[in-house]
């Protein structure tokens, strides 16, 4: 597989530091799976294939780009796929963009109360789930498992050895883990939370080894999903000025951060920093229909 490009962004804050900053446009990767959730996908895939199994079981919310990349996964690879879906209240109602592109695709969606979805790694909800439907390969929220770190430990290339920061979004924390696994002597590896949970360091460091790694846990507005108009108008303006799209949900607050934390001195002056796209694009016409409901204003590409 060809590596995804990297682009360096020129920006008078950056200058001004005199610091350097590449985002690995890992959106770029392909059409349906951009990002990570192509990394996490691709050795679960090949697990699922090498078990003889043709039925993959996941879990996930309203939005989640992981739902809606193992769809597209199903479409293109010929697998049946059945997502979990948090939140029995949305059985019925029309379909946000996200889970209406999964059935579309033809994900089969069930939902599930908020307490059922919290069992999700219960095994006895998994056994529940299998006689349910079949024999299937289960995958975690998020695809985040040992396959998944694999995968996302392959974002990093022997060129990359140059960066002495490499930042990412964090919600399950397989990205992060993955990066810590590939990352190179010296290098620092930085994640930007998208969720607001006070212990959420404390629960990676289950996941993710080593001590070359840290968790920024300011630039989450509000929790997962949640924006404001400060933050649209920073990835509009981005967009503007680089030509590089962000997400709302991950890469958007990630950047905000990274920029934020550069103006402050954060990042010592010489520091290359690669920042990492993990995709996650599909989610900003969802995003636009609520900013519209709250006359906010809207997110543009």
């Amino acid at each position: 597989m060809e590596p995804a490009p990297t682009q360096e962004i020129r920006l008078p804050v950056l200058s001004r530091r005199r610091v350097e900053l590449h985002i690995r446009r890992e959106d770029l990767l392909h059409p349906g799976l951009s990002g990570n959730k192509f990394r996490k996908l691709n050795y679960n895939l090949q697990q699922m294939q090498a078990a003889g199994l043709k039925t993959l079981v996941t879990f996930g919310g309203a939005y989640s780009n992981h739902i809606h990349a193992t769809a597209a996964a199903g479409k293109e690879f010929g697998f049946r796929t059945i997502g979990i879906i948090r939140g029995e209240e949305l059985d019925g109602r029309p379909l946000n963009p996200t889970l209406a592109d999964a059935r579309a695709a033809g994900m089969e969606l069930h939902f599930v109360s908020r307490e059922a979805y919290a069992r999700r790694g219960d095994p006895g909800f998994q056994v529940e789930l299998l006689d349910r439907y079949g024999p299937a390969y289960l995958l975690p929220e998020g695809g985040t498992n040992r396959e998944a770190i694999r995968g996302c430990a392959e974002i990093l290339g022997p060129e990359d050895a140059a960066f002495n920061w490499v930042c990412c979004p964090v919600g399950t924390g397989g990205t992060l883990a993955g990066l810590v696994a590939g990352s190179f002597p010296g290098q620092r590896i930085r994640g930007y939370s998208a969720l607001k949970a006070d212990d959420l360091s404390e629960s990676l460091k289950a996941l993710v080894p080593g001590d070359n790694w840290d968790l920024c846990t300011a630039f989450h507005f509000g929790g997962y999903a949640r924006i404001d108009a400060s933050l649209v108008r920073f990835i509009n303006q981005f967009f503007a000025d680089t030509g590089i799209p962000l997400d709302p949900v991950y890469t958007g607050k990630m950047l905000y951060g990274i920029l934020d934390e550069v103006g402050r001195g954060t990042f010592e002056k010489g520091s290359r920093i690669l920042a990492i796209h993990t995709g996650g694009l599909q989610g900003i016409r969802g995003m636009n229909l609520n900013l519209r409901k709250k006359n906010l204003p809207l997110l543009q590409l």
